[in-house]
């Protein structure tokens, strides 16, 4: 059984998109929250962007004991506790930690020559390519499509993931 001044992590369910806000409303309650966010680039129609967005859509993990995290079902955004086995989930620290070190994983992981990326904009949009050379701001990419080499902003591409 959970005492209710024990803390510990739990999953809060926000309402869509609202995340990031949710985030600030809990931090100015003094309330430990964490959300893990990741670098994923978004085109529109006239430039391609690196935006920060969240690992997990609409959860965001706080730090906290019972009492506290039921009060947060007041915070605006904030749509419900996620229970488990009918009690509030609880995380484990080791399980935030391993989500921590994920993220920088992923973050430290620069694109290499031989790998294959995607354009996500201009004349090129939607056509892959395998990297031959990395420069400071820009990528020279073999399209084996229509046999040419050509040079991209680097923030204009994706990795393709592709399963084998």
């Amino acid at each position: 059984m959970i005492k209710s001044n024990e803390t510990n992590w739990y999953v809060l369910y926000t309402a869509p998109r609202a995340e990031k806000q949710v985030e600030v409303r809990i931090n100015s309650m003094n309330v430990k929250c964490w959300l893990p966010l990741h670098r994923c680039p978004r085109v529109w129609s006239d430039r391609v962007k690196l935006v920060d967005v969240p690992l997990f859509t609409s959860y965001i993990f706080v730090y906290t004991n019972d009492t506290i995290l039921r009060s947060l079902l007041r915070v605006y955004g904030v749509i419900r506790i996620v229970y488990y086995d009918g009690k509030p989930a609880i995380v484990r620290q080791s399980e935030i930690d391993a989500i921590k070190e994920f993220l920088i994983k992923a973050s430290n992981h620069p694109l290499c020559p031989g790998e294959e990326v995607e354009i996500l904009c201009g004349a090129m949009k939607h056509v892959s390519g395998r990297i031959e050379k990395i420069r400071k701001h820009h990528l020279i990419l073999y399209l084996e499509q229509i046999g040419a080499t050509v040079c991209v902003d680097l923030n204009a591409v994706v990795q393709v993931n592709r399963i084998k």
